[in-house]
């Protein structure tokens, strides 16, 4: 990875290991690391804590400071990781307005494996009863995304590898998919 200043969102549904990979990820690129899960209002927090999803109009002021987090990191010079579910294409539309250079992490992984570590958490405001909806949500990175998916069923070093060599490589052809 250059020296340049760079944003990289780290996105994927509930038990994908967004914060997990987000937080050694930038430990590795000696970058900022932000969770967006801690820009949700109280609002939206006690909306999935009962299980129940969120609209788009839950989630567009929620989208709008995570992009503010990532342009303020880059304003100042610094590289940031942000772990955020993005699941949709416009959701990551609108991240790119605040960091249009932004590269998208997807981690994915079988329906299972999501489940286990959904149900392994302790913690998390976000119940496993929601998994199916974000799954059915989720919309692949498309032609004109920058990133690339990342299976995340093995073990963690091998997912953060698979970053880091991704990160360092061109610009991949979107729905590549790395170990």
């Amino acid at each position: 990875m250059d020296s340049s200043p760079r944003a990289v969102v780290v996105i994927g549904v509930s038990g994908s290991g967004k914060t997990t990979v987000g937080r050694v990820l930038a430990e590795r690129l000696g970058a900022d690391f932000a969770d967006a899960d801690d820009f949700h209002s109280s609002a939206n927090i006690a909306k999935m804590r009962s299980g129940h999803p969120l609209t788009d109009e839950d989630r567009t002021p929620w989208l709008h400071a995570v992009g503010q987090r990532l342009a303020d990191s880059l304003a100042d010079g610094r590289s940031v990781v942000m772990a955020c579910s993005a699941l949709r294409v416009r959701y990551r539309d609108i991240l790119r307005e605040y960091a249009p250079g932004a590269f998208f992490l997807l981690l994915d992984a079988d329906r299972r494996v999501l489940r286990e570590r959904v149900a392994a958490r302790q913690g998390s405001f976000m119940p496993a009863s929601l998994l199916d909806s974000q799954i059915a949500t989720l919309e692949p990175l498309r032609v004109g995304e920058v990133g690339v998916r990342l299976d995340v069923a093995g073990p963690l070093e091998v997912t953060v590898s698979g970053a880091l060599a991704a990160l360092d490589s061109p610009p991949p052809s979107v729905g590549t998919t790395s170990p």
